[in-house]
């Protein structure tokens, strides 16, 4: 028996006009969804735990005896790579006391888990070693106080982590997504350049202006002058993605300043693939967009209502980015500008929406994307859960 969830407090009118068939006639949704700290609070634990959330790079935690602690909602998580190279992922609770393992956003390498409380010790898949100067309890046996551990996933070079341990499988979250980025394969890939940003911004608002381009001609001259905004369409999706390509402009090699590329082609794409860039979302938090010579992304952090750490890195093939002389600010500085433009617009909407002028709006067919986000999470309010089977789709083309 499906146990029943409670739906966002939002009310089922405000809800339903963006579900309507037709895209002119659906709304975009209430302020409340982008202002509410209890909106948000039950994003954390019904949208947040119970998705696949993208918490880093495989490289963070690369090396047999890796630790990192990352928060998924409200829960904390540890993850470890033991000595055969296999990632782990636990509640980051000790089980005698419940003490936090290590802090969250800390790091180590060790060969085995220690709380730093009482000394219990565990092994690096989580079971427990030494149960430190623990005695005076009857019939205690350490193979029963394990750390109870989580589904996680690595897919190319990314982990992904279900807090909530009950989401659909990876598979089928992630869906045809796997076919579109294979040609890029950035498992093996190495982050060139890193920026973080913390924006006073809600972290719907950046997804959803990721995923149209109708703004383009007003705030991206630099990008306008690589790609031709009207391009952008939309790919066929199953799973929890959405998203398409955009051309760029003949003189063009990629997304740079000057169009011109500081990298190589990646190995694996066709003619036709490098005269594109495809972006897409893949919920409920990793932002991805594939260039002919590198790929970017951007993981979402929401902090409070008005607050969203974003992490941006430029992905190269490890045979460019070592080597001698290499340079991503190309790529990088390109998308600096392009970013501070995006987080700019993010947060004046969220100035606008904190205002009493707001009222839900009609979609332009250019942000059809947008409103099958927004689709994704009106259903998601009223149901308690992610519908993977949401039927309003974005674009309609089936090339990669």
């Amino acid at each position: 028996m499906t146990t029943a969830l409670p739906p966002a407090p939002l009310t089922a009118d405000a809800l339903d006009c963006v579900l309507q068939e037709q895209l002119s006639d659906a709304r975009t949704l209430p302020a409340e969804a982008y202002l509410s700290p209890e909106i948000l609070d039950w994003e954390r634990k019904h949208l947040l735990e119970a998705a696949w959330v993208c918490v880093g790079r495989s490289s963070d935690v690369g090396k047999p005896g890796d630790q990192r602690a990352v928060q998924v909602g409200t829960q904390g998580i540890l993850l470890t790579r033991d000595g055969s190279g296999t990632l782990h992922a636990f509640y980051n609770a000790c089980r005698h006391r419940g003490h936090e393992l290590l802090a969250v956003d800390s790091c180590t390498n060790k060969r085995l888990v220690q709380c730093p409380y009482h000394s219990w010790v565990y092994e690096l898949d989580g079971e427990l070693r030494s149960a430190t100067r623990f005695t005076g309890t009857e019939n205690f046996a350490t193979d029963e106080w394990p750390l109870i551990g989580l589904r996680a996933v690595e897919w190319f070079g990314w982990i992904f982590v279900n807090a909530s341990d009950d989401a659909p499988d990876f598979g089928e979250w992630v869906g045809n997504l796997t076919d579109v980025v294979a040609p890029w394969d950035p498992t093996d890939m190495v982050v060139g350049e890193s920026h973080s940003y913390t924006l006073q911004t809600n972290w719907k608002l950046v997804i959803e202006n990721y995923l149209e381009c109708y703004h383009c001609p007003s705030i991206h001259p630099e990008l306008c002058r690589v790609s031709p905004p009207e391009t952008a369409m939309g790919l066929r999706h199953t799973g929890m993605w959405l998203g398409g390509p955009l051309e760029l402009r003949d003189d063009a090699e990629t997304m740079s300043l000057d169009g011109r590329s500081g990298g190589e082609r990646i190995a694996g794409i066709s003619d036709e693939q490098a005269r594109r860039t495809i972006y897409f979302m893949l919920a409920p938090n990793l932002l991805l967009t594939l260039q002919p010579d590198y790929v970017m992304a951007h993981r979402l952090v929401p902090l409070s209502p008005g607050e969203t750490f974003v992490e941006c890195s430029w992905l190269f093939p490890r045979e460019v980015a070592e080597r001698p002389g290499f340079d991503p600010s190309y790529a990088a500085g390109f998308w600096d500008i392009t970013n501070r433009q995006d987080f700019a617009a993010c947060e004046s909407v969220y100035q606008g929406l904190s205002g009493n002028g707001y009222r839900p709006g009609p979609f332009d067919a250019r942000e059809d994307g947008v409103r099958a986000f927004q689709a994704q999470l009106a259903s998601a309010y009223l149901t308690g859960r992610w519908d993977i089977a949401q039927t309003i789709t974005f674009g309609g083309r089936d090339d990669q």
